[in-house]
């Protein structure tokens, strides 16, 4: 093919013209967004409402003479905004580098070879080939076309493709689809001066969209922030009615509501998102759009292709049987070491000879030379694997002339050639015993006579083809027929059964998602026996009764459609069978996600809630239309992809406990000590140092838990189900009211017992800190004991250290005591504070089973 193409498009670019011509036009790509830059992310941090109020109310009291709460408040927002900053600014840069992982490969004809390349280096006079499946990189002028049919639906809205001919509509443009037929294209234009770099072009602003759970938790923060604010102004009001200070309680107000309010909320989930996408990328998961990473966690079923995603993809014939003839094939995956037996002997014959010459003609994967290696081979791994066979078999077979090729269609399931030898022509044909067999009316016998195919003979044959099936092997029938095009009344050749073996862990990973309540369904082409054979080797089937084929779903359409529960496997399935395996599991409620490669596969992938594209092997629009692709083709990336989404969703449940308890003890113990008709708890700046110091680093921390054991071992979670589930929104008021209460109760104590009230609120101070700190710890894993909670997430322990020693050097360093109104504490404040901060974890013990 290689060869062909250079006889009519020259060598194509050479690397120094192809460098240079990047140099000139740059590279090929469509790049319009203005990203946020790092001071505009810092400043945003500053047009929060209460943050201009709380700006505002400094500078009041900078010339009131206040100047020392000026200075320290003032510090304090800046740090604020940059812990605010420092979320957002990773936050951003984690999603712009999940764009990174996506890039469209091209086969360009470089140094009078073929290369892929990605498509960014695709450049001015590139010569491009193009097939079914794949995204046109450039524009350009089609020079050579076979059949084609592009999508450009993505420019034009038009849903039919359109037909490209090189004396007729010859323009193909970027980011369309080639849906049918191969062709050979010359770029004319790149990146932005594309038809697609026209439209991007006129866009004026590209809005991010936010994922269901981020939108979900803007709507709780407004909720939240009005419920704060309500708080807040009754505080107020109550200390304005007791005759307190009214600037005094008007900032007192305003620095609670800043504390309450969490708003760095959507920064974190969005930073735990992306993170998290990340991990699951150097797991060889990409995800396309974070809106998957929620739906992840809620699939229940895993609709995989068998070929490729469970098995290795790399076909070996194992065996060759004939009417009259069984052959055994020694030799594993593509090594062309192995002797072709029958009786513990070599053997060669005629019958084999035109076995052979099948098994080359009707084939359009190659053997390339290769300086570096003994030969280079390329093509479908079942086409491959037949030339392995007839390589072994003989080191050079003649091929034939190709005249006419019929291609293999899902539906008609066989591939044909009409192949010249002088002046006689040959029809070859390979594909499924069932849709070949009956088309069959002679065979060959192994010394190359031709014989009437009867029914016994017939008989014979299916009987060898339902063993080999039985014993995990893809069969292929192969037949022949001379001076002809036509497809019936063929001559009989013989079944060549190839194995594909499972991928290594795919067994362990089946029983892991099964134990995780995740359903695996195998969908393959092949025999309904060799898929029940495979499924019941991977543990996917027990019982024949759980496979079903294509034909038999489409009969019976309306009676599977009541018992697809049932079913564990679909073999001899094309691609429309796909979609509507997807329909089915849906309606009954059931969470899908569904593998392909095939540009026929889209459909099927766009409509399960996370379509997967395979990363390897995957057209191009099976991955555009996919929600998630696997760099790796390998089903275990799947399961590990949902563990991990399960993870990111679980872990955002945790910073969501932590902050909404720890804020509603705050906003408590001012409420509380209000109500009591007690003096203001908490001052304005140490509000914002708690909110500074406890809330900030241990609630980012908690969305790196790592994953525990029984996260597998919960079913998955339903798609509609409140963050709040499973009592969470309960444990949030209980812990935030004990929280406030015990932290009432370290004020109240040490006025009762005649301390100052600067050392009461130290106290105070010193409790809602501490008790905030040991809840951390307790949000970080469902594991109630101390070494799990301790060192379980090393971030989250050294983030707790930090803001220790950050408490205690407020405590003990005088300055800053003097800045913060705090005073040193002695053995006796101790006790009272480790009392009332263990108290809420020690009620939470003891009332957890009933919450």
């Amino acid at each position: 093919m290689v060869n062909k193409l250079l006889e009519f498009h020259g060598s194509g670019l050479s690397s120094n013209e192809a460098e240079k011509n990047i140099e000139r036009f740059g590279l090929n790509e469509i790049k319009l967004e203005n990203k946020k830059s790092a001071l505009s992310i810092f400043f945003d941090q500053f047009k929060d409402i209460l943050v201009v109020i709380l700006a505002l109310s400094t500078a009041v009291s900078f010339l009131l003479g206040e100047f020392l709460d000026a200075v320290v408040i003032f510090f304090l927002i800046i740090l604020n905004g940059i812990l605010g900053f420092v979320q957002e600014f990773r936050a951003e840069r984690a999603v712009e580098s999940l764009k990174n992982y996506i890039s469209y490969k091209a086969k360009v004809i470089r140094d009078r070879k073929v290369d892929v390349i990605e498509t960014k280096f695709v450049t001015i006079n590139d010569i491009v080939i193009i097939e079914e499946g794949d995204r046109v990189p450039a524009d350009g002028i089609l020079v050579e076309g076979f059949s084609l049919s592009i999508d450009e639906s993505i420019l034009t809205g038009e849903s039919i493709p359109a037909e490209k001919d090189v004396k007729g509509e010859n323009k193909l443009y970027m980011g369309t689809y080639v849906i049918k037929g191969k062709g050979v294209m010359k770029v004319t234009s790149i990146g932005l001066d594309t038809k697609m770099g026209g439209i991007a072009k006129a866009l004026t602003e590209i809005k991010e969209t936010k994922t269901p759970l981020e939108l979900r938790l803007n709507q709780l923060g407004k909720l939240l922030a009005l419920i704060c604010l309500s708080v807040c102004a009754i505080i107020v009001i109550l200390g304005i009615l007791r005759k307190q200070n009214i600037y005094e309680m008007f900032m007192i107000g305003i620095s609670l509501a800043v504390a309450a309010i969490p708003e760095g909320l959507p920064a974190v989930v969005t930073i735990t998102l992306a993170i998290g996408v990340q991990r699951m990328a150097k797991k060889n998961a990409l995800i396309r759009k974070l809106s998957s990473v929620e739906t992840l966690g809620c699939v229940n079923i895993i609709c995989s292709d068998k070929t490729g995603t469970l098995t290795e993809n790399k076909m070996t014939v194992k065996r060759i049987e004939t009417v009259d003839m069984s052959v055994e094939v020694e030799g594993t995956g593509y090594d062309l070491k192995g002797r072709i037996l029958s009786n513990g002997r070599i053997i060669k014959n005629q019958l084999l000879d035109y076995i052979m010459l099948c098994a080359i003609n009707c084939n359009n994967a190659e053997f390339e030379d290769d300086k570096n290696e003994q030969f280079k081979i390329s093509g479908d791994p079942t086409e491959i694997a037949l030339l392995v066979l007839a390589k072994k078999y003989r080191e050079n077979l003649n091929k034939g002339v190709r005249i006419i090729e019929i291609p293999f269609d899902s539906h008609r399931k066989y591939m044909g050639v009409v192949v010249k030898y002088d002046q006689n022509s040959i029809l070859f044909v390979k594909g499924a015993f069932e849709k070949l067999i009956d088309k069959c009316k002679y065979y060959m016998s192994e010394c190359g006579t031709i014989k009437q195919l009867g029914y016994n003979e017939k008989r014979i044959i299916t009987k060898k083809n339902e063993s080999m099936c039985m014993s995990s092997m893809r069969v292929l029938l192969l037949c022949m027929k001379y001076g002809s095009d036509t497809v019936d009344g063929m001559i009989l050749l013989g079944l060549v059964g190839m194995i594909d073996p499972a991928k290594r862990g795919v067994k362990l990973a089946i029983e892991k998602a099964r134990k995780a309540g995740v359903k695996t369904i195998m969908i393959t082409g092949d025999h309904k026996l060799t898929a029940f054979s495979i499924a019941k080797e991977l543990g996917i089937a027990s019982s024949f009764e759980e496979v079903v084929e294509g034909e038999e779903l489409e009969k019976n359409e309306k009676v599977f459609e009541r018992n697809i529960d049932k079913i564990s496997v679909f073999a001899r399935v094309d691609p429309l069978h796909k979609l509507k395996i997807v329909r089915m599991l849906k309606k009954k409620g059931n969470i899908i996600a569904m593998t392909g490669d095939g540009v026929n596969d889209a459909p099927a992938i766009k409509e399960a809630d996370i379509g997967i594209s395979m990363g390897i092997s995957g057209s191009d629009v099976t991955k555009e239309a996919a929600s998630m692709i696997l760099l790796d083709d390998n089903y275990t990336t799947i399961v590990h992809a949902i563990e991990e989404g399960r993870l990111i969703y679980n872990n955002i449940k945790k910073f969501i406990k932590y902050l909404l308890a720890c804020n509603i003890g705050e906003v408590l113990i001012m409420f509380f000590t209000s109500l009591l008709n007690l003096p203001i708890a908490l001052l304005p700046m140490q509000i914002l140092w708690i909110n500074l110091a406890t809330d900030g680093l241990p609630a980012a921390a908690l969305s790196m838990s790592k994953s525990e054991d029984s996260l597998m071992r919960q079913k998955p979670r339903p798609k509609d189900e409140s963050i709040f589930a499973e009592g969470l929104l309960k444990e949030i008021v209980l812990r935030g009211f004990a929280i406030g209460c015990f932290a009432t109760l370290s004020f109240y104590l040490p006025i009762m017992k005649g301390y100052d009230i600067k050392m009461a609120r130290t106290i105070a101070f010193a409790t809602l800190v501490l008790s905030q700190l040991i809840y951390s710890f307790e949000c970080s894993t469902q594991k109630r004991n101390i070494f799990n909670m301790l060192f379980g997430n090393l971030y989250l322990l050294f983030s707790a250290i930090i803001s220790f020693v950050l408490f205690l050097l407020v405590i003990y360093i005088p300055q800053l005591g003097i800045v913060f109104e705090i005073n040193r504490l002695g053995y006796l404040e101790w006790v009272i504070i480790i009392i009332c901060s263990l108290f809420p974890s020690l009620l939470h013990s003891i009332f957890a089973k009933n919450i």
